[in-house]
């Protein structure tokens, strides 16, 4: 997979190093030199160019990747006008990153294939780590559900997912647990590994170190959560 990076602040950056990590070929760009500079090393390549300049942007072959992320989040206009250039090039896919209503509405407008609303999404983040400290990870995957990794403490220890009652209580599903397992190195030596169980069975018992992850709806969630706050 091909994917290129506009906009190589704080989130950008991250973003472009991230996929390179994960195996894509990444073309990270920008109009700071000093940015492209500090990122070269991490990415397939790091471009200094202003996208806004058609013959320019047009060098780098744009129009050949599977996916453009615009992180631009402090210039609302260069960030739209970035999604006008991609589109007009021919990109298939435009991810771009909105930092108000107003800017969300106009992304969509010119044909932004998906919005990243940072912001919000971080507050959600910080929210769910107060209202719900036990929560370990939480993705968005859809309108009002989220997949969730979650340790259930000590009122779940010991049970069958059988007996957990969690479908049943919180319409929530479990599809998987993550299990710390002791066993002893060649050196003789007390340690652990972490074994993952992606079809877990009816019978598979909840011990108090597991992550458990689970899938379901926020309205669904929030009822766990809490009676976990209150156990």
């Amino acid at each position: 997979m091909i994917v290129t990076v506009i906009g190589l602040g704080t989130f950008g950056a991250k973003t472009a190093t991230r996929l390179f990590e994960k195996g894509a070929e990444v073309i990270a760009i920008d109009s700071d030199q000093e940015l492209v500079d500090k990122i070269k090393d991490r990415v397939t390549h790091a471009i200094c160019v202003d996208v806004t300049e058609e013959k320019a942007i047009r060098s780098t072959n744009i129009s050949d990747v599977d996916v453009a992320i615009v992180a631009i989040g402090d210039d609302i206009k260069m960030s739209i006008l970035a999604v006008a250039m991609l589109r007009k090039l021919g990109v298939g896919k435009i991810i771009a990153r909105a930092t108000n209503k107003l800017h969300e509405h106009v992304l969509n407008e010119i044909g932004a294939s998906e919005i990243v609303k940072v912001e919000e999404e971080m507050g959600e983040i910080v929210a769910s780590k107060i209202v719900a400290p036990h929560v370990l990870q939480r993705y968005n995957f859809a309108a009002g559900y989220s997949i969730v990794e979650i340790r259930l403490g000590k009122k779940y220890e010991g049970k069958t997912l059988v007996e957990s009652q969690i479908r049943q209580h919180y319409s929530l599903n479990i599809v998987g647990l993550q299990k710390r397992v002791p066993y002893i190195t060649e050196e003789g030596k007390s340690a652990f590994k972490v074994e993952i169980n992606d079809s877990p069975l009816p019978m598979d018992v909840i011990e108090a170190d597991d992550i458990v992850v689970l899938v379901g709806s926020e309205e669904n969630f929030n009822k766990l959560f809490a009676e976990l706050a209150e156990s």
